[in-house]
């Protein structure tokens, strides 16, 4: 049965050879990007285009048209290649049409080698667009799947391939115009020897420098791809089952890290699909039943009643048919989380893992930290761990004030401002705990003492680098400690004399966790805490707010810059936090120890007994 996808729906597919075919209303180019799993394509000779047709494993047409035809061998790519994105692109100095909007929706049908259509897409929804990502080919847990994207882009092929990390994206588009414009004859020379895409030699993996952000080892060698570990395909053709550390990386942590954010965006994506699809459905319905009472004389009649049965009967059996991919991306998505909680490392594991309960001081810091966990309505009760990478890039904000709280959670506003500082609290201890003995240190800023029953685990633990500031003259004794910490550091990093600190300034990174903000605090404090906010991360000083807004309200928009500086979380469920891809709004929750558990308390004396050692 063929899979009609709407734009961000996958799709598994049974064949590794494939037919692409593209009908579109105008002549289009054709080509393709074969990247890595962050969706990176490593230089220009990883992409299949007009001027250069025969990739490993793919072979694109040689020039304009309105129908194409492209082959795909998924057995035959590079194995350092996740994702084989096909892109089409209005052709440039031509009398043509100048975007998408202006011209017929292309269509795209997949094939497998005897002719059976797979899936079909049609690309809606584009206006001033030149270049448009149709769809996307990815490799999942050593099985193929298919993407419907729809990803256009109104400055055209070099904004498409710029956002693929190709610094020289510019200089390929203009080559692919420019080579299409000659025509066929201007076609590569390895098309003219006849090679099939599997018979192509296999390009360089040229780096691809300005592209995203590259996260690997500073001192192992990047010339090649890190192997990742990979389960042996089901017997019965079957996606092979889940296994931990499913991903690339240099090490298991690395791994682990890039695999949940792997999680994340899939289930982004399988929820947006539904939506999508049930969106659809509902508008189809819509549309249907107001025609069914367009005619006045057939409003009535038993015609009629059985058209609008009908309709509803087709909503209900797509909505059926969307939920039930959901229901198999869900399950799959389930069972890999199963296999990938428990292998998790301490720094990314719940409270209540076995992780923590043979904890040890590390001797270097992890890659990333848990700060809770996310989940959507449709995924429930599958939850995605929130990971950070560290060093913190910005501030955290523990938002004390009212929020959508489920009925009876909290009965006033003191609970909640408790149970804001407690997660506070947890934060910080999975802070220590995450970096080796003397290089994290915790200071707290408490004006009124109201925290002092939930800072109870730090300072019975004796952790804090100095017990809890007080009263007006403690915040500003504080806040004055680490804006000298600030310049300093500045200082000595900008004259290249970083050992020249003085002997009172304490070089370990500093998490200041300020209570019942803005408490305590003159104009002056204001203005030195939001220097903290904004130049304390680049040197080793990062801020924790517990704060209510509605009690900073008097300050108008002085404090809108500091709220927008940090990463606001909560102390109950809140549906706050928008995903990078689509923009869905997920629920957070805080990640906490057991009701009963001690592995809090167990874990700060561990570091305790480190820091005594460490003096």
């Amino acid at each position: 049965m063929t899979a009609e996808l709407v734009r961000g729906q996958n799709h598994p597919l049974s064949q590794l050879r494939l037919e692409i075919r593209i009908s579109a209303g105008s002549p289009v180019l054709a080509g393709a990007t074969l990247a890595d799993e962050n969706g990176t394509v490593r230089g220009p000779r990883r992409v299949a285009h007009p001027g250069a047709p025969a990739l490993p494993g793919v072979e694109v047409p040689r020039q304009a048209a309105t129908e194409h035809r492209l082959t795909v061998d998924l057995s035959a790519v590079p194995e350092a290649v996740h994702r084989v994105g096909v892109f089409l692109a209005l052709p440039t100095g031509t009398t043509g049409p100048l975007r998408f909007g202006a011209v017929p929706a292309p269509h795209t049908t997949v094939h497998g080698p005897a002719g059976t259509e797979l899936a079909r897409y049609t690309v809606t929804g584009l206006d001033t667009e030149t270049a448009v990502v149709a769809l996307e080919l990815y490799r999942r847990h050593g099985a193929w799947k298919i993407r419907a994207m729809g990803q256009g882009y109104a400055d055209g092929l070099p904004a498409l391939l710029a956002d693929q990390g190709l610094p020289e994206a510019d200089a390929l588009a203009g080559v692919i115009h420019a080579t299409t414009n000659t025509g066929p004859a201007a076609a590569h020379d390895t098309h003219r020897a006849g090679r099939t895409p599997h018979e192509s030699p296999a390009p360089a993996d040229v780096p691809a420098p300005g592209g995203p952000i590259d996260y690997s080892h500073p001192r192992r060698p990047r010339d090649t791809a890190p192997p990742a570990p990979t389960a042996a395909p089901a017997a019965d053709g079957q996606p092979a089952p889940p296994v931990a550390g499913d991903a690339t990386g240099w090490s298991m942590e690395e791994r682990l890290y890039n695999q949940v954010w792997g999680m994340f965006e899939d289930l982004t994506r399988t929820t947006a699909a539904y939506r999508g699809a049930v969106d659809f459905a509902d508008t189809r319905l819509e549309r249907e039943l107001d025609e069914a009472l367009a005619d006045p004389r057939a409003r009535l009649g038993d015609g009629n009643t059985a058209a609008r049965e009908a309709a509803r009967a087709r909503r209900d059996q797509l909505a059926e048919q969307a939920r039930a991919a959901l229901d198999r991306d869900l399950a799959q998505l389930t069972a890999e989380s199963e296999v990938v909680e428990p292998a998790l490392p301490p720094a990314y594991a719940r409270w209540d893992s076995p992780a923590w309960h043979g904890y040890r001081v590390p001797t270097e810091p992890p890659m990333a930290l848990r700060l809770g966990e996310l989940h959507l309505p449709e995924s429930l009760p599958l939850r995605i761990p929130l990971l950070v990478r560290l060093p913190l890039e910005h501030g955290l904000w523990i938002d004390s004030g009212a929020t959508a709280m489920p009925e009876g959670s909290f009965a006033d506003s003191a609970a909640l401002r408790q149970a804001a500082m407690e997660v506070a609290v947890v934060l910080a201890a999975r802070l220590l705990a995450a970096h080796p003995a003397g290089e994290f240190a915790v200071r707290v800023v408490d004006p009124a003492g109201t925290g002092t029953r939930a800072l109870r685990p730090l300072t019975g633990a004796g952790v804090l680098a100095a017990p809890p500031a007080t009263g007006a003259a403690g915040v500003t004794e504080a806040l004055e400690r680490l804006t000298r910490r600030v310049d300093l550091v500045q200082m000595a990093v900008r004259g290249g004399a970083a050992g020249a600190l003085p002997d009172d300034v304490d070089t370990a990174r500093q998490l200041l966790i300020v209570n019942d903000f803005p408490h305590g605090f003159d104009d002056r404090a204001i203005t030195r805490l939001r220097y903290l906010a904004d130049e304390g991360p680049a040197v080793g000083v990062h801020l924790l707010l517990v704060a209510d807004r509605a009690d900073a309200a008097a300050y108008g928009p002085l404090l809108d810059p500091l709220w927008r500086s940090l990463t606001r979380l909560t102390p109950v469920p809140d549906e706050h936090v928008a995903d990078p891809w689509v923009g869905h709004a997920w629920t957070y929750e805080p990640t906490l120890a057991p009701v009963g558990s001690r592995i809090v308390e167990q874990v700060l004396g561990e570091i305790a007994t480190a820091l005594i050692k460490h003096k």
